[in-house]
């Protein structure tokens, strides 16, 4: 009796279950398309729409904030949505603005303008392009690993896009032109010297250890390139927030607690697609079709690198909270007793570490 009900009961556990995801995905729905105007409790858009003290908040507060589609909106557009968040923060909601148009216009200002300065961010370097032109760079520095000449090229472009995306993301203002140059400079001399000198090393190694080398130089690259790029924050001192989100001093022990995290989450973006990906194409090799066919190798591990940076990009940029709360004990001396001077101290103190 029993076994007969038991495909009865077990569909309609399921269509409950069904049911219940449906009401709860057209609940969210009739939610996001309800006008602003009429809501008694309206969103605090100066935080993110979800608890940034959360793992799973974070990867999907970056999720938005990454997502390439975001490229596609032109200046005209940005100026719009920078004008929605503007006014709202004021208190002027235009009667027909939902909520889902709210949220919208938010990630798209946070995906384009810097959170510290409010500019608009350089295209190249915006964390929503992170995905399109990474996937194209480590897909050739994947596929042209063993030329000197290859090598030098695809390093010094990839070096020369996070340039680009590390002074882009910097904490605060950057410094000097000439400052900018020589730590492009050195940064870039590193991630040669350390991809080249690991080449020279492993010729006579399995091919494998050679398909490697590039994961090896881009992290020895990181580690030299973004303390560079940002070495006005370790002399200066990064920006250290109230709760408010005011200015009120600069720690340059906070700096290099915060770009050591950033240096550990560019890391680990790297790591499934300059790891993973040489393992499942040093398999496919073997196979008569990529033996006959070599020169599919560049499109696939370029596609292969789409689709693990669209996961790793905002599961690395959430490793750490990009708002990350920091203790007096962090701090200078000299600048904590400062702080607890103050008329009305602050409670919590806060850096904005970059990404």
């Amino acid at each position: 009796m029993s076994s007969s009900l038991s495909p009865l009961t077990f569909f309609f556990s399921l269509s409950l279950f069904g049911f219940s995801e449906i009401n709860k995905s057209l609940f969210f729905f009739s939610r996001m398309s309800e006008l602003v105007k009429t809501l008694v409790l309206r969103p605090d858009i100066s935080k993110p729409k979800w608890d940034q003290s959360t793992f799973e908040g974070r990867a999907k507060h970056f999720l938005a904030i990454t997502n390439p589609l975001n490229l596609f909106y032109g200046g005209n557009q940005l100026d719009d949505f920078k004008k929605i968040v503007e006014n709202y923060r004021k208190g002027s909601v235009p009667d027909d603005l939902t909520l889902s148009q709210l949220w919208k216009a938010k990630h798209v200002v946070d995906s384009a303008f810097h959170p510290s300065t409010g500019e608009k961010m350089f295209m190249v370097g915006r964390m929503s392009a992170q995905v399109p032109m990474n996937m194209a760079i480590t897909g050739g520095m994947l596929t042209f690993y063993k030329s000197p000449m290859a090598v030098i090229f695809w390093q010094w472009l990839n070096q020369s896009f996070n340039a680009v995306v590390n002074y882009t993301n910097r904490s605060g203002d950057g410094g000097s032109v000439s400052q900018l140059l020589v730590s492009y400079c050195a940064a870039t001399g590193g991630a040669l010297t350390a991809a080249l000198g690991l080449n020279s090393m492993v010729k006579k190694a399995p091919p494998l250890v050679g398909r490697l080398v590039p994961f090896v130089a881009v992290c020895v690259a990181n580690a030299v390139n973004i303390p560079m790029m940002r070495r006005g924050e370790l002399t200066d001192g990064i920006d250290i927030l109230d709760e408010n989100g005011q200015v009120i001093g600069q720690s340059p022990g906070v700096a290099k607690s915060a770009i050591s995290q950033v240096v550990v989450s560019r890391v680990f973006m790297a790591t499934p697609t300059f790891a993973f990906i040489p393992i499942v194409v040093n398999a496919l090799e073997k196979r008569p079709y990529f033996k006959a066919n070599p020169k599919m190798f560049l499109p696939l591990q370029t596609i292969l690198c789409g689709l693990v940076l669209s996961v790793s990009t905002p599961v690395g940029c959430a490793l750490f909270p990009q708002l990350t709360p920091v203790t007096f004990d962090q701090i200078e001396p000299e600048l904590a007793q400062k702080l607890k001077n103050l008329p009305n101290p602050p409670k919590q103190l806060y850096c904005n570490k970059g990404l």
